[in-house]
């Protein structure tokens, strides 16, 4: 009897653990900093943020796109109204969010089945160029939900990496206005290995 108990165990937690290797999120960010852009964005009389968009070909949650995009504009939505009260110089730095990749667990899914839906997971990248097409930057921003507690509180996790991500890149674009200084991507030297061991 001990040795069938001792065998359900060991049985149970091996199906344990390849669940959770199985909850990893698939996204994936490839540095922990941006590097500066080419210019502080104060040299441009006006800025332009366009709507949040996936990237070509890409399908993902069209509901946590427009999280992001929400969160971004009331984000930015003071200090833009500052910048571009300022005399226009015939420059305009154009911003446009793009997520490359997103693994979002909507709530229905997170109650039924919690930890196991798996992680959820965004990477962006933010191009952002003068109005005759020059490129000043293109910083990455990554977020993810771990399964574990985005399971456990039924996708609040989840809802917060998508605002969190938002947060990321109106930080950047507001810490290079006034110095060209770069910023973090959120993403941790962990996710960063994870990416280039796959």
């Amino acid at each position: 009897m001990q040795k069938v108990s001792k065998t359900v165990i060991l049985a149970g937690a091996v199906l344990a653990m390849s669940m959770l290797q199985g909850c990893a999120t698939r996204v994936k960010a490839s540095s922990t900093s941006n590097p500066a852009p080419s210019e502080a964005f104060s040299s441009f009389g006006r800025i332009e943020v366009k709507p949040t968009v996936f990237a070509e070909g890409y399908k993902g949650n069209q509901a946590g796109l427009t999280k992001i995009d929400e969160n971004i504009r009331k984000d930015l939505a003071e200090s833009l109204t500052s910048w571009n009260a300022a005399r226009a110089n015939g420059r305009v730095l154009i911003i446009e969010p793009i997520v490359e990749e997103m693994q979002f667990k909507s709530g229905a899914k997170r109650v039924f089945l919690g930890p196991l839906a798996g992680s959820s997971g965004v990477r962006m990248r933010v191009k952002i160029r003068d109005n005759k097409g020059t490129l000043v930057a293109t910083p990455e921003f990554f977020q993810r939900a771990d399964a574990m507690a985005a399971g456990f509180t039924f996708g609040v996790h989840d809802n917060l990496m998508l605002t969190r991500i938002a947060n990321l890149t109106s930080a950047y674009i507001k810490a290079n206005y006034v110095r060209a200084e770069g910023g973090p991507t959120g993403a941790d030297s962990k996710a960063v290995e994870a990416a280039m061991t796959n």
